[in-house]
């Protein structure tokens, strides 16, 4: 765990139940001499990268944590450098939580599960919200000219700090393509004894007819 992440999570509260429980020196311990974790590195950029989706938590005026799911084609969520990330937003159900969420507070956090690894990534930032003319370069920047037309306002994350979590209680999950592309090999496998029999019933067929 980064000294940044755990400075933001760990508030006064916090560490009174770390107290309570056991556990406060350990994290007493990675505040102090855990590295910075507010930059990105490789390892978390191409793990960003790589997912076609995300969760994003937001709070209301009254205080209410609201959570948005966000999903698209791998890569959506842009890295646009160690300390930046970024999203096109496009057309949806015109409820726009999240979007009055941030009008009061720009404070968001950011869950990604890499399910069949058993992986997830918890980002701790600030967002802007980019609309009209001012947003047509992040528009551009966020997102392809095939659906451009749909996107309403880009989103533009300054990453304050992440953590890793362990892989304990996740439970495997697999896409449509990743489950095709593990039985690709099977399903060959399959055809070939079903050409293979084929080819031996016929053999069978003939060696009765001469007999």
């Amino acid at each position: 765990m980064g000294r940044s992440f755990a400075q933001i999570a760990f508030t006064p509260l916090v560490k009174e139940q770390q107290k309570k429980r056991g556990s406060r020196s350990q994290y007493d311990r990675m505040e102090k001499l855990g590295p910075p974790g507010n930059a990105l590195t490789e390892y978390e950029r191409e793990f960003i990268r790589a997912r076609d989706s995300f969760y994003l938590a937001t709070v209301n005026e009254t205080g209410w944590p609201y959570i948005q799911h966000r999903g698209g084609e791998q890569g959506f969520l842009h890295v646009l450098d160690e300390h930046t990330l970024g999203f096109a937003d496009y057309r949806g159900n015109r409820q726009y939580v999240t979007l009055g969420n941030l009008e009061h507070d720009d404070r968001v956090a950011l869950f990604l599960m890499d399910y069949p690894s058993r992986t997830r990534l918890k980002i701790l930032g600030h967002a802007a919200v980019y609309e009209g003319e001012g947003a047509q370069q992040w528009i551009e920047q966020l997102s392809t000219a095939a659906d451009r037309k749909l996107v309403e306002r880009a989103f533009v994350i300054r990453v304050e700090g992440f953590d890793w979590n362990c892989q304990q209680h996740i439970t495997p999950r697999f896409t449509e393509e990743q489950v095709v592309k593990v039985i690709a090999p099977l399903r060959q496998r399959l055809s070939e004894l079903e050409e293979e029999n084929k080819r031996l019933r016929q053999e069978i067929s003939d060696r009765a007819a001469v007999s």
